[in-house]
Order: structure tokens, then sequence, then C-alpha cells
């Protein structure tokens, strides 16, 4: 069986340039007693690289909530494994798109391996829009979309 080669969840045969990539080694923590990286690890390297992209933006997660008063939280998320990451590998955590909406934002991520450029897991991912203080959801702040968030 061939693996699966990389390119953006949504693209045809032509290779996708990410909107954004984060590198990300895989530790014994990630893994389980075969090492091989357990599920759970997936998701926590795509907050990572959301949460980086959304730095290099000039949005830390303490500013948009000391500024602007909002927590970004997944509200929903689709992944699937196809290949199996495993410990010491280095992967690269990519953002193929994303969709900004008034109270949300939608991505379209894959992990990979560089060494054989195998997609290991493809992802989609929307992240809401809440207010820090009631936790219930809300518009991304005009002024945040304006500085940051233009796609």
């Amino acid at each position: 069986m061939n693996s699966p080669r990389a390119v953006s969840p949504q693209a045809d045969s032509r290779m996708a340039t990410p909107v954004f990539a984060w590198p990300v080694r895989v530790y014994w923590e990630d893994t389980d007693a075969g090492g091989v990286v357990y599920h759970a690890s997936y998701l926590r390297f795509l907050e990572r690289a959301r949460t980086e992209w959304l730095r290099t933006r000039g949005i830390g997660q303490q500013y948009v909530r000391q500024n602007h008063g909002i927590l970004f939280v997944v509200r929903d998320i689709s992944i699937q494994f196809l290949a199996p990451a495993r410990l010491d590998e280095e992967l690269k955590i990519t953002i193929d798109t994303f969709t900004r909406r008034s109270a949300s934002i939608a991505f379209a991520q894959c992990i990979l391996r560089p060494a054989d450029d195998v997609i290991l897991a493809s992802a989609r991912v929307r992240a809401a829009c809440i207010d820090a203080e009631s936790y219930r959801p809300c518009r991304i702040p005009d002024s945040m979309l304006a500085e940051n968030l233009n796609a």
C-alpha cells in the first residue's frame, strides 16, 4: 500500500504551499508504550501550530484576553489518522487554509513527516471566539480583524 503524499486536504495532485508550518519533534511523553505517537498528542501538535500561527500575526493568547476580552476555543475537530509517527521523529505541522467568519476561524491542517514527505494526519478544526468572562460565543472584534486576521 502506498503512503499518502504531502498535499493539502483540499488539493488535487499538485503540491500545495501551506499558509504556515511549525516544526515538532516527537518526545517520549508523546508516545504510547510502543514508541508510537498517542492519538491525543496529535491534537496538541495541531494546537501548538495554531497558537504559533496567531503569534506570528502578533496575537498572543494573553494579549487577546487582556486587550480584547476574548478567548479562542476549539468548537469542533475532525481528524484522519493516516500513518503513525514515532519517537524522535521530526514532524511538520501545517495550516493549509483558514477561513475567518464573524465568530470563528476554520483551519485545514496536516501533520507531515518531512523526511519522506508523508502525511500522517489531516484535520479540520473550527475555533470559536468566546467572551473571556462569560464564556459565551461572541464576534471576533473588528479592531482585531483589522490588525491581524485578514485572510
